[in-house]
């Protein structure tokens, strides 16, 4: 065995270990990133790499769209926009048996539209519409399990956090992913109601008598997310504006929406900034530490020797990524959604690539398998902040609920794999 196979090798077998002992992932991967590259190159070149990496990181113009699109996303939230899309999914959805679940699936849809993070949307949903369905005789079962599942769309429908890291990472059109991932988040949505019909037919409560005049007024408190999505999404897609530029524009207009409807005063902006700022520095840090992992494994030529190894596995290409897409789902069990993205696709990437696959395809497909680890067990992200928050939905009761929706993703995930043009239809009349 070679030097660097062996320091590689140990370099994980040392990065999962710092990750056991709950050390935080970006600095658990700056860590190993730096002693690994010392190892091989010498103490020299791995101290001049921590000085200028971090700098260059958060000087990245491409990677400011991050702290815009969480800025965004607090406004939002601080601004009430949440309550009211829920409001407006229970006016137009509380009709049908099963109304609250389906408005709770519809508000999160909403919510990730100007979110981008599927905590954040599980979190903010956890609040609003567990206490609703609670009161109108749903299961813990049920209604946690639809927020949980409702929160994953907040990293697919764009824009989306780690599509934006998944596109920073591979050098990939951050603007063309947003749009790839339209589709499938529409799909998503559909599938997830068909599911909350399907799979809890039997213990849904009654709606309630649909009212045209409560529908029509709930209408007006949602058109500002439907302002915002359409203004960023729509600019990005007709290539008025960047992505970064879409993201700087979005933050603006939610706060300047939120001060003229009076929802946002002078304490509750500076409230936004410090949170958005603190999300922010703990997805730099990520990146940092991610960054210096990645030398690290160009240094051992990791990547190099993984798509050698698969590709002489002689699955075919199909075979191939279904091996990287199972590995995912069982990673996703112990690693969060983030640090999945940020270790794993610099070293799987390069077999997609040479397997021939469109790496824009592959960027929404790694995110739907990404979505599965934010609901199955032991780690599950959502179910974890849902109990938190929820304290009285004990953590079995909610990955009981959310097992129909890990099977629907599946089906969705298999659909997507087998008829690509699903995702690719929109980036490709893109401008």
């Amino acid at each position: 065995m070679a030097e660097s196979d062996f320091v590689a090798i140990a370099g994980f077998v040392v990065l999962f270990a710092l990750l056991a002992l709950r050390v935080p992932v970006g600095i658990a991967m700056g860590l190993v990133g730096v002693g690994g590259f010392a190892t091989i190159v010498g103490p020299g070149p791995a101290l001049n790499l921590l000085a200028q990496s971090p700098i260059r990181t958060i000087t990245d113009f491409n990677l400011t769209l991050i702290p815009f699109f969480i800025l965004m996303g607090v406004f939002a939230t601080n601004s009430g926009m949440s309550r009211e899309l829920f409001r407006a999914g229970q006016a137009w959805l509380g009709s049908f048996r099963g109304g609250l679940a389906l408005s709770t699936i519809s508000a999160c849809a909403g919510f990730a539209a100007i979110c981008g993070s599927s905590v954040a949307t599980a979190a903010t949903m956890t609040k609003i519409a567990l206490p609703e369905m609670k009161r109108f005789g749903y299961a813990d079962d049920v209604s946690s399990g639809v927020v949980a599942a409702g929160g994953t769309l907040g990293i697919l429908i764009p824009p989306s956090i780690v599509l934006a890291v998944y596109a920073f990472i591979t050098e990939q059109d951050v603007g063309k992913l947003f749009i790839a991932g339209i589709i499938p988040g529409l799909l998503a949505i559909l599938m997830y109601m068909a599911t909350v019909r399907v799979a809890y037919a039997r213990s849904l409560p009654a709606g309630e008598p649909f009212q045209l005049r409560d529908a029509v007024v709930a209408l007006r408190g949602v058109w500002a997310v439907m302002l915002l999505f359409f203004a960023i999404i729509g600019s990005i897609y007709f290539g008025v504006v960047t992505a970064t530029e879409a993201a700087a524009v979005g933050s603006l207009l939610t706060a300047l929406i939120g001060i003229a409807r009076g929802k946002l005063n002078t304490r509750l902006i500076l409230d936004s900034l410090i949170e958005a700022l603190r999300t922010s520095v703990a997805i730099y840090t990520i990146l940092i530490g991610a960054i210096l992992f990645g030398y690290f494994l160009a240094i051992t030529q990791t990547p190099q020797k993984i798509t050698a190894f698969l590709v002489a596995l002689d699955f075919g290409a199909h075979g191939t990524l279904a091996l990287i897409l199972v590995f995912f789902i069982i990673m996703g069990c112990i690693l969060d959604a983030m640090a999945m993205i940020i270790l794993l696709v610099p070293i799987v990437f390069p077999v997609v690539t040479q397997l021939g696959f469109d790496p824009i395809w592959f960027g929404v497909i790694i995110v739907m398998t990404v979505e599965l680890g934010l609901i199955t067990p032991p780690v599950g992200m959502n179910v974890f902040v849902i109990n938190s928050i929820a304290r009285h939905v004990s953590l079995p009761t909610i990955f009981r609920g959310v097992m129909p929706f890990v099977a629907t993703d599946i089906i969705r995930l298999i659909l997507l794999v087998l008829f690509p043009s699903i995702v690719l239809f929109l980036p490709m009349t893109m401008r």
